[in-house]
């Protein structure tokens, strides 16, 4: 039987700068999230539309920067970024449409007893 040689793995010291820039990363993130849980707990209720304009701004702004960071667009070139941020301008919008229709129809009364 022919002996079967063990293949070799060489352990790569881990990159202090791309740790670096993850903590940088995480700790926007968290940032913005801190910022989120302090609107969500002092807007009083009366202002729940500006509240929930104010989620979905930031909501927008984290997926924003995860997909620059994570995905790597930022260094990518500008009209690929800019094919990817148009459409998800005109989901946004075409959502917040939505939403402020569902709003309305709901106001108004269709069956009067």
């Amino acid at each position: 039987m022919a002996h079967q040689h063990e293949p070799e793995i060489t352990v790569i010291p881990p990159d202090k700068e791309k740790i670096r820039h993850l903590w940088k990363v995480a700790l926007i993130l968290l940032v913005v999230t801190v910022f989120e849980f302090i609107i969500a707990f002092s807007i009083p209720h009366e202002y729940r539309t500006m509240r929930v304009a104010i989620f979905v701004v930031l909501t927008i702004v984290k997926a924003a920067y995860i997909v620059l960071e994570f995905m790597h667009l930022k260094h990518e070139v500008k009209v690929l970024f800019w094919s990817i941020m148009i459409p998800l301008v005109f989901v946004v919008w075409m959502l917040v449409a939505f939403v402020y229709e569902g709003i309305k129809m709901s106001d108004i009364n269709f069956i009067r007893w």
